[in-house]
């Protein structure tokens, strides 16, 4: 099988729309193993499954397809400004306003198949860690964050996975790091980042938008207009600004939803929700989380407009719903704005 040069590699990504491209052989990412299973004994990830369930498989590219070569990794930026919630509206995280996911896997499988032999991708899947891949094909660097830094288009960007049996020329990593900078651990508003370069999703306010449970009530008034993730370490980022200052004449996208109306939440069918929101990751697929989130939103709101919604949702049969809508109300009687 003829060896694909770094080149080669660069300009099919260039056809195809990608923004960072790179490649490293397909080899256990050991540390990186150690590592998830040391932070998890330490009850970082709470009860996170993800890439950290299971590190014995996602750790191991090699293991993903018979005669796995090589490791493509590729980054796609997904940054546009976008406007800040007005009354009765709730923020979503950038990456979700389109399903940039969508584009990454589309691309890398025609990059799989224009390379040629065995291929798998995997994007926002569990079987693979994206951001170790990327970083030992020279997309980014680990920021401080957690999250992987790219050159040009700072973490603005989602990471995809080609494991493929081509022969593939590696790229190095980069020699980069935050240096002092720690305005992102600084700027977290609940301390996940206490440990620069170590989350405790156990503080982290995008972990509790997502999570099967009850919001703790310190968790709740940081949260603002959040309905869902937080962008907060990211806004922060010197990183960041070379992307955004790019980026700035760009327009949305027809189906970008930047926010959302909480009452809209509120009043939607399970259904709907579902059908609307399969891009993100809703615990059991079940949008009551969705609603619990724009509870929280709503008392954050200050928006006496929302009170007849919540004060529906004070005697619901659903104790998580109704809990949260009692916190709400309480909020707004006392004229709370997050």
């Amino acid at each position: 099988m003829t060896r694909v040069t770094q080149g080669e590699l660069g300009r099919i990504a260039s056809e195809l729309g990608l923004d960072v491209v790179g490649a490293a052989p397909a080899e256990p990412y050991r540390a990186t193993e150690e590592h998830i299973r040391e932070r998890r004994a330490r009850g970082l990830f709470a009860d996170m499954r993800f890439t950290m369930a299971q590190p014995d498989v996602s750790c191991h590219p090699e293991s993903l397809i018979k005669d796995a070569r090589t490791v493509v990794s590729a980054a796609l930026s997904y940054y546009v400004p976008g406007p800040e919630p007005g009354p009765g509206e709730g923020r979503l995280p950038r990456y979700t306003w389109t399903d940039g996911y969508k584009a990454l896997r589309e691309k890398l499988e025609e990059l799989g198949r224009r390379l040629g032999g065995e291929h798998r991708v995997l994007v926002d899947a569990n079987q693979h860690v994206d951001r170790e891949g990327a970083a030992r094909a020279g997309i980014g660097f680990y920021g401080k964050n957690t999250l992987l830094i790219t050159r040009r288009h700072g973490s603005w960007v989602v990471l995809g996975t080609l494991v493929t049996s081509a022969e593939i020329e590696p790229s190095a990593p980069l020699a980069l790091d935050c240096g002092s900078c720690r305005l992102c651990v600084d700027a977290c508003p609940t301390g996940a980042l206490d440990e620069p370069g170590v989350l405790d999703s156990t503080r982290c306010l995008s972990y509790w938008t997502q999570a099967p449970a009850h919001i703790p009530e310190e968790f709740r008034e940081p949260l603002g207009a959040q309905v869902y993730g937080c962008d907060i370490c990211q806004d922060v980022c010197p990183w960041n600004r070379g992307a955004e200052k790019r980026g700035a004449e760009a327009s949305l996208a027809d189906d970008a939803e930047p926010v959302v109306s909480i009452v809209d939440w509120l009043e939607a069918s399970d259904e709907e929700l579902r059908e609307r929101y399969d891009r993100l990751y809703v615990p059991r697929n079940d949008p009551r989380y969705l609603r619990r989130n724009a509870l929280v939103a709503a008392g954050n709101s200050g928006d006496a407009a929302l009170a007849p919604v919540v004060e529906r949702y004070v005697e619901s049969d659903d104790e998580l719903l109704a809990e949260h809508a009692a916190w709400a109300r309480d909020r707004l009687a006392a004229g709370g704005v997050g």
